[in-house]
C-alpha cells in the first residue's frame, strides 16, 4: 500500500525542491527536502548517512537475509550478546506494541511444526526509517518528507525558525491504486498506511495466524512513525477495536480506513 507525497506549486521565493532516491530494505525511500540550498556538502552527507542507516538495519533485522543478526541468532548461530544492541531494542519495542494494541500487533509467528518465530518486520521499517531521519534533522535550514512504501515522516532541520511547511500526503485508494482516496496535510509528523493492494495478503490477524487478503486500508497519522506504523497493522487487522484502543491510549494518533 503506497502513501504518496503530492507535490504542491509554490512561488518562487519559496525553498528549492530536491529528491534523493534509495533503493534499501526492499523498497524505494525517497527524500524530498525542501531549501535554499540544494547543493549543499550538508544535505549530500545527510542523505548518504540515510541509505547507509537503513543498510545496516537491513543487514542487522532482515528475516530474509541469512547473514543477518537476527537470522543468525534464531538459528543458533551466535548467541544474544553478540547479536547487535538494534536486536534487544527492537524486540523491547515489538512486546510494548503487543501490549498497547492488546496483540492486534504481534511479532511473534508460528512457523511450520508448530514452530515459534520472532518476524519484527511490521515494525522495523517505520523504526528504522524513523532513526535514519534524525540525520537529516543536523542540516541547517532544511525541511524533509521522507517516504518509504505506506511510510511518510516529515520534519526540519537544525536552526529552521519559519513556521515549518505544510506537506501534502495523498492515500492511494486501495480499490483503485492509480487514484489519490485522501489527502492528509501535516508540518512535523509521520503518515503510515497499511493494507493488502499492493502487496497481497502479507498483514498475518495473529488472533488467526492467517494472512489477510480484503479490500480496503488503514493510515494512522500521529507525531512518531514507529507507533503510526503499529497502529496501522493493528487497525487493518480489526479497525473498529483498533480505532478506540488508539482513541483510549494514544489520542496524540488518528485513523483514517479506506
Amino acid at each position: 500500500m503506497s502513501t504518496l507525497e503530492i507535490p504542491v506549486r509554490r512561488p518562487r521565493t519559496e525553498p528549492t525542491r530536491r529528491v534523493f532516491v534509495h533503493e534499501v530494505m526492499g523498497t524505494v525511500v525517497s527524500i524530498h527536502v525542501r531549501t535554499d540550498d540544494p547543493h549543499s556538502e550538508h544535505l549530500e552527507a545527510a542523505s548518504e548517512h540515510v541509505l547507509a542507516h537503513l543498510r545496516r538495519a537491513d543487514e542487522v533485522l532482515s528475516t530474509w537475509r541469512a547473514d543477518s543478526d537476527l537470522l543468525r541468532l534464531q538459528h543458533g548461530e551466535i548467541d544474544a550478546r553478540d547479536a547487535h544492541p538494534w536486536v534487544a531494542e527492537v524486540t523491547d519495542l515489538c512486546l510494548e506494541a503487543e501490549d498497547r494494541t492488546d496483540g492486534l500487533f504481534r511479532a511473534w509467528r508460528t512457523r511450520g511444526g508448530g514452530r515459534p518465530t520472532f518476524d519484527p518486520t511490521g515494525l522495523v521499517k517505520g523504526w528504522a526509517v524513523s532513526a535514519a531521519s534524525a540525520h537529516l534533522e543536523t542540516v541547517p535550514g532544511v525541511a524533509f518528507s521522507v517516504g518509504a512504501g505506506g511510510d511518510v515522516l516529515v520534519g526540519t532541520g537544525r536552526g529552521w525558525d519559519a513556521v515549518a511547511p505544510v506537506w501534502r500526503i495523498g492515500i492511494e485508494d486501495p480499490r483503485d491504486r492509480t487514484s489519490i482516496a485522501e489527502v492528509v496535510t501535516l508540518s512535523r509528523g509521520a503518515v503510515a498506511t497499511s493494507g493488502a493492494a499492493a502487496r497481497g495478503a502479507h498483514i498475518v490477524d495473529p488472533r488467526t495466524g492467517l494472512g489477510i487478503d480484503r479490500p480496503g486500508s488503514a493510515t494512522v497519522v500521529g507525531p512518531d512513525l514507529v507507533w503510526a506504523d503499529v497502529w496501522a497493522t493493528a487497525a487493518f487487522v480489526d479497525p473498529v477495536r483498533a480505532g478506540r484502543l488508539l482513541e483510549a491510549r494514544d489520542p496524540a494518533y488518528r485513523l483514517l480506513a479506506l
